[in-house]
């Protein structure tokens, strides 16, 4: 009886510690515990100047138990690979499943943000993009498709699709990859990107009027990631691309969010604006950024005649219902390119 009593006290002192140290290390401070590795320090040294610096790791990257014996693997696997792996390695890189996991804490916070995105074209699957019989008999699925459709997939095409050909039927080779989203949040934002409310990005008012002080941060919570180089390059470093129209340069915008949208909405290898996928304006609007009309995460662009237009023209027609595409999807004067000629 008595050596189950010491047995019994033994047990609840160890779990008191244990749980007592898992508690104090979720708790403490991250420079005392995961960023005293090595591989941590880069990550814990952008996230301290970054958007989300108020923000505890758990609360987006969870604990060795937040997730049940997955978690624990997880991060067992982790500390396995500090003690065996390269030890001048700090390059710790997330799977395609852990970015989406990285998501849901995205939506926790960023609601609007969410809900914007599901509504509109960037939320489309792997099923949408892959399966589109039309577009794989004009052009069968290659390597460069993961560039914008999949930038976290772990494979190559051959691993996604079958035939890799223009000759159907395709199918993915993993069914469960179907309703995988193949533009998450982390393909335009990097998480733990410079977001310094007080640097170079401030920009302050006039301190002798009343209005508030704003800062513009909306560059540097930008960021592309570069499947070819595993790694994001922020929207303002991205270079600029000088566009033609019938052989003449045109106006664009040097809203480094314009260099992003091109960056998958790109033209021929010409830089013909209009060409393939791209929409960079001519015409009217002409040097006008995407942003001008569309919302960013839903690329909705329903009212946005407004922001510039006044309710009728100066000729007494009301812009709106012009017949350009913004009237009428099938209409001919695409609005990205419409001249005065066209609707006159």
């Amino acid at each position: 009886m008595k050596r189950s009593r010491i047995i019994a006290i033994i047990f609840i002192i160890a779990f008191v510690g244990f749980f007592g140290s898992y508690s104090a290390w979720n708790a403490a401070q991250p420079e005392h515990t995961c960023a005293s590795c090595h591989e941590i320090n880069p990550s814990f040294h952008s996230w301290q100047t970054s958007a989300h610096r108020e923000i505890k790791c758990v609360e987006c990257h969870g604990t060795a138990l937040s997730n049940g014996l997955h978690s624990l693997q997880e991060k067992g696997n982790m500390v396995l690979m500090h003690f065996t792996g390269d030890k001048h390695s700090a390059d710790i890189r997330m799977s395609e499943e852990q970015i989406l996991a990285i998501m849901d804490a995205c939506i926790r916070c960023h609601q609007t943000e969410y809900s914007q995105w599901a509504s509109g074209g960037h939320s489309t699957t792997y099923g949408r993009i892959f399966l589109d019989e039309s577009h794989n008999q004009m052009e069968q699925p290659y390597w460069d498709c993961l560039r914008c459709h999949g930038m976290f997939y772990d494979g190559t095409i051959y691993d996604l699709v079958e035939p890799v050909s223009t000759s159907g039927p395709w199918k993915l080779k993993d069914d469960q990859m179907a309703q995988r989203p193949v533009i998450p949040c982390m393909t335009c934002h990097q998480i733990h990107t410079e977001n310094d409310p007080y640097g170079q990005f401030a920009q302050r008012l006039d301190h002798d009027h009343a209005e508030p002080v704003v800062f513009d941060t909306r560059f540097p919570a930008v960021a592309l990631y570069l499947r070819s180089d595993k790694q994001f390059l922020r929207a303002d470093f991205l270079p600029g691309v000088d566009f033609f129209h019938n052989g003449q340069k045109i106006n664009v915008s040097d809203d480094p969010l314009q260099r992003l949208c091109i960056q998958c909405h790109a033209p021929n290898f010409r830089r013909e604006a209009g060409s393939e996928d791209n929409r960079t304006p001519y015409g009217v609007h002409e040097g006008l950024s995407c942003m001008s009309c569309h919302n960013a995460h839903s690329g909705n662009a329903r009212n946005s005649c407004v922001n510039c237009h006044p309710a009728t023209s100066n000729c007494g027609l009301d812009i709106t219902t012009m017949n350009t595409t913004f009237f009428n999807p099938q209409s001919e004067h695409n609005i990205h390119f419409v001249s005065c000629d066209d609707c006159h």
